[in-house]
């Protein structure tokens, strides 16, 4: 869930592009559990049902059938023709599914398909492993290829075909089509904290525009990249790679893709790893505040480790975490007023919205937090914004040459269509101020007003909050982070409380997601369950 600056992702594979980018110069640092971590850990216990804030327990998402319709079978006993596609050892294909689950008949959407095959003997082959990476919008095909099929241990990758698909909307997936490189330019520089009703104007305008852009662009496909459909897509992803059952793992956003997925079709559930889970009972605004906490506990964590460290640009020895984020503060009204100067080809200088989403993008990962040290060092003490620019625009999947991927559009329409707008308009943010303010005395105020996008979104949601449980799938592992920015660990606790079969694996860490970042307790568990089929133990806790 993620628009602009605001913290509303879903995506590890973000994590994963500033940890890659990072990890090449600074090793990994590790963070002291604060004690605002305590906030986000007080929701439902693994087994109990969840209860959203209203006191209303909502329905759970029900199963499909389990005979598949006959209007659906040519989709799933179509046969994919693979080829090879640029990387050495992966193979790629296009298959189809219907554009509108409700009226097959209306059309289809090609979906982009990649698959590395098992590295080891045809008797110990377990099938396929399908990968997810979250965002949502964030490329599968890209992070299999670049990540997955080559970065996950070699055991698995030994005994399964890794494969990934881009979802609809997404990359190679039909992609969501809204502005050009210069719009997307302008309107990741928009305000965030607007000052007086001139300002509110123009940030409702930049929100405007970008909807209306890709109402014009994408009309076909907008109200159909629901992660309900995304959900399906993978069913006949399952059926005709032949597998009987779908083992998966998903992270961040893909946590909601995949319990979604075991919600309609828990008898095809094998092995399932949720990593950084959603709660799907939460409603916009609520995932929306929980993620501004989150980001704030993630900052904390960031600022007590910096002021540990000789010439932290923003506190000495023994400065609070407080007194941190005051001084970021103050740099952020700085930017406000006076952007900086960056170097930048296309003449863009560093202001308060893109100098945010720089520091937003290095709570992802821990590993990042020397690089972000480095950034506001330069920024406060040189006046050289391009170290911020750089994390901002590795956040944005914006390239040299001025083009972005359309992981920001992609993440946008599916977003909207999952979940009514968190606001209606400018109205309602400024009474929502103070939650948000308190929830992050960093971040909140702009991370309220990104909130906003989905209020002018060209078509209306059709999802809402709901309760997944998954009666008669097998175990389903659900991981979560003790100071996940993004998915804060409550929402773990939730989710593993509403899975009839899931099993909690608690990583007392930070930055976004467990798996494969360098705790060898969870890396262990996790491995041993996708090979053996054996979930961690009850109350399983890693550090």
């Amino acid at each position: 869930m993620r628009t602009r600056s605001a913290p509303r992702t879903r995506g590890s594979r973000r994590a994963h592009r500033i940890r890659a980018t990072h990890s090449r110069a600074t090793a990994r640092v590790t963070a002291t559990l604060l004690t605002a971590a305590a906030l986000l850990v007080t929701a439902c216990a693994p087994g109990s049902p969840a209860t959203p804030a209203g006191g209303t327990v909502q329905a759970a998402l029900a199963a499909l059938p389990r005979t598949t319709p006959t209007a659906l079978t040519p989709y799933y006993s179509q046969r994919l023709r693979w080829r090879e596609c640029g990387v050495p050892g992966f193979q790629c294909a296009t298959m189809k599914a219907p554009l509108d689950y409700g009226n097959p008949d209306a059309g289809t959407v090609r979906l982009a398909v990649a698959r590395k095959k098992a590295t080891g003997t045809a008797a110990g082959r377990l099938g396929s492993l399908l990968v997810n990476p979250g965002g949502p919008g964030g490329s599968a095909v890209e992070y299999l290829q670049q990540y997955a099929g080559l970065g996950y241990p070699e055991r698995i990758r030994a005994r399964y075909d890794m494969v990934a698909m881009d979802p609809r909307g997404v990359a190679r997936s039909e992609p969501v089509k809204c502005l050009d490189g210069r719009q997307m330019d302008a309107y990741a520089q928009t305000d965030l904290t607007p000052d007086d009703q001139r300002e509110r104007d123009v940030l409702v305008a930049a929100n405007r525009r970008f909807a209306e852009s890709c109402g014009a662009h994408s009309a076909r496909l907008l109200r159909h990249v629901s992660t309900v459909e995304a959900a399906r897509d993978m069913d006949i992803l399952r059926s005709v790679l032949g597998d009987r059952r779908l083992n998966y793992v998903g992270a961040s956003y893909g946590t909601f893709l995949g319990a979604t997925y075991a919600g309609l079709f828990p008898e095809r559930v094998g092995r399932m790893v949720l990593d950084g889970a959603m709660d799907p009972s939460l409603d916009a605004r609520r995932l929306n505040l929980d993620q501004t906490a989150g980001f704030e506990t993630a900052f904390q964590a960031f600022a007590k480790d910096c002021v540990r460290r000789s010439g932290c640009p923003l506190g000495g020895r023994g400065a609070s975490p407080a007194r941190v984020g005051d001084r970021l503060r103050a740099f952020f009204r700085e930017l406000d007023a006076r952007p900086l100067p960056t170097g930048d080809a296309d003449g863009r200088r560093l202001g308060e919205a893109l100098a945010t989403t720089g520091v937003i993008a290095s709570m992802y990962d821990e590993g990042a937090w020397a690089q972000l040290r480095d950034a506001l060092t330069s920024a406060i003490k040189k006046h050289d914004g391009a170290g911020l620019l750089s994390l901002a625009d590795i956040y944005y999947e914006r390239d040299a040459g001025g083009h972005y991927s359309n992981l920001m559009m992609a993440n946008a329409a599916v977003n909207c269509l999952d979940l009514p707008s968190a606001f209606t308009g400018p109205e309602q943010v400024e009474k929502a101020l103070p939650a948000f303010e308190k929830a992050s005395p960093v971040f909140g105020p702009g991370l309220a007003w990104a909130s906003l996008t989905c209020a002018y979104w060209p078509v209306r949601a059709t999802g809402e909050p709901h309760r997944i449980e998954a009666k008669g799938a097998a175990p389903i592992v659900v991981v979560g982070t003790v100071r996940d920015p993004a998915t804060p660990y409550r929402w773990a606790r939730s989710l593993a409380g509403q899975l009839y079969s899931a099993r909690l694996l608690t990583y007392d860490g930070d930055g976004h997601t467990a798996y494969g970042r360098g705790s060898g307790c969870v890396d262990t568990a996790i491995d041993t369950y996708l090979l053996r089929g054996t979930p961690p133990p009850p109350g399983k806790r890693c550090s």
